[in-house]
């Protein structure tokens, strides 16, 4: 098992800066952070369409699900004080949660639904936020993770996977056709002309994290309009985005896209994850072949792609929370459910931290928002600061860090002291309740969660997930 020095327990910038060198890793870091810096600065994004928006500093809220709609998909009051504490962030960008463009795209049974029933909603949702804070809604179908029921998972595929597969409860997943593809590109434009008229300024096509926009783009084999070389396995988003600029050419288009992949991991010896397989791996996107390296050669393809379309934002992440959380989030507490973590999580946090400084320095008309830098911790607005200021990213991305630590933004262009309290250790309780079926929070140092009674509930679902793996 790798032994991880917890970050929590470096003191200091030299002793973080002595632990990275001793990992042979690579994180820029300032050794103060100035309330009045970079981070503080106005964000102008220029969108093809849309035109010029500007955001009031490099401060982003990441998309998040809850799992706390209502069963129709409206926002619920734990959703409305989530864009609460949204808007005493003082984050210049609210990059708004996932959202299903339809109800059987949802990832669980309670996650939010845009539609000509709930879109006035949607409406007094943006109107919690400041005006001044740039919004967007991440419009999303969750394909191979779609579980819109408490009946269990009805995952719709873009192509046969022979590991991810095999992971299906139900025992099948569903390959969407050609004509399915089709009528949802038309779902997607549709729902992003009501986001429009709910008032937010750009919407983000989601091609990340395993769903079904990022599975499009590992489909090498699919046959017909939607698989093969690189021009059909992006049609799917450049079409959507295509129709939005015909249908609602004020509206910003973003997207949240995961610049690499791996092959999936498993619970190995002693918990730590694996590769579940071996040798030369094709299916990943963003992949040097061998399953656990990168190479972003078409990445950068898939971004020119999107430059000439004008989606003039993207926010970088990597793989899937689901089959290799480890890239794309990195943790030293696993979920109840996943695999210790088979390498120090800084060397997750410097990989992604890499992969987007090389797309924000050789696209630099694009606006590149970093993300998966919770397990930082006290020192994140040191790293996001030298990020800005080294253009290795434009804006910050907070996502578990809002759940815990909502003001941190504001407390750093104050220049408040960060309060310790409240700063995510990445416990992985926001990840671990859903996956029981919970609602998603802050369970450990949020005590609007701590006092509910789903406490108890993902106490004894954590106790029983702990007994299985002995």
């Amino acid at each position: 098992m790798v032994r991880i020095k917890q970050v929590k327990n470096l003191a200091s910038v030299d002793a973080l800066r002595a632990h990275l060198e001793d990992l042979g890793v690579e994180i820029p870091m300032d050794e103060r952070v100035d309330p009045a810096g970079s981070l503080a600065q106005p964000l102008a994004i220029t969108d093809g369409s849309a035109g010029t928006m500007t955001a009031p500093n490099r401060w982003a809220v990441l998309p998040m699900e809850g799992w706390d709609g209502e069963d129709d998909g409206r926002p619920s009051d734990l959703v409305r004080r989530r864009w609460d504490r949204f808007a005493a962030s003082e984050a210049g960008l609210v990059w708004g949660e996932a959202t299903a463009v339809r109800p059987d795209g949802r990832a669980n049974p309670r996650q939010l639904v845009l539609d000509e029933t709930t879109v006035e909603e949607f409406a007094v949702l943006r109107a919690r936020l400041d005006p001044s804070q740039l919004t967007g809604l991440q419009l999303t179908h969750s394909g191979r993770y779609a579980r819109p029921t408490t009946e269990g998972p009805a995952p719709k595929t873009v192509y046969e996977h022979p590991l991810l597969d095999a992971r299906v409860e139900s025992g099948a997943a569903e390959v969407l056709t050609d004509q399915e593809l089709d009528e949802l590109v038309e779902q997607f434009i549709d729902r992003a002309v009501l986001a429009h008229q709910a008032g937010f300024n750009f919407v983000d096509i989601k091609a990340c994290h395993g769903y079904l926009g990022h599975e499009f783009l590992s489909a090498f084999d699919r046959p017909g309009p939607y698989g093969g070389d690189l021009e059909s396995r992006t049609r799917f988003l450049r079409s959507i985005i295509t129709g939005i600029r015909q249908q609602a050419p004020d509206l910003g288009v973003a997207v949240r896209l995961s610049l690499f992949d791996f092959v999936p991991h498993t619970i190995g010896e002693g918990g730590v994850g694996v590769p579940e397989a071996f040798g030369p791996y094709q299916l990943a996107f963003g992949s040097d072949g061998s399953g656990v390296g990168t190479d972003l050669t078409e990445t950068h393809r898939v971004l020119d792609m999107l430059d000439s379309l004008g989606v003039g934002l993207v926010c970088a992440t990597a793989g899937s929370p689901y089959y290799v959380p480890h890239i794309q989030r990195p943790a030293y507490f696993p979920p109840s459910d996943g695999y210790q973590p088979p390498e120090d999580p800084l060397v997750g946090v410097a990989r992604l931290i890499a992969a987007t400084a090389e797309i924000a320095r050789q696209h630099p008309k694009m606006t590149v928002v970093a993300a998966g830098l919770s397990y930082l911790q006290e020192w994140l607005p040191n790293v996001g600061q030298a990020l800005v200021d080294q253009g290795m990213a434009d804006a910050v991305g907070l996502g578990r860090m809002i759940l815990s630590y909502p003001h941190m933004p504001a407390d750093v262009m104050a220049g408040r002291e960060l309060d310790r309290r409240l700063i995510c250790r990445t416990f992985s309780d926001c990840t671990t309740a859903p996956r029981s079926g919970l609602i998603s929070g802050c369970y450990p140092l949020d005590d609007f969660y701590n006092q509910r009674e789903e406490r108890i509930q993902l106490a004894a679902f954590k106790k029983a997930a702990k007994a299985r793996l002995r």
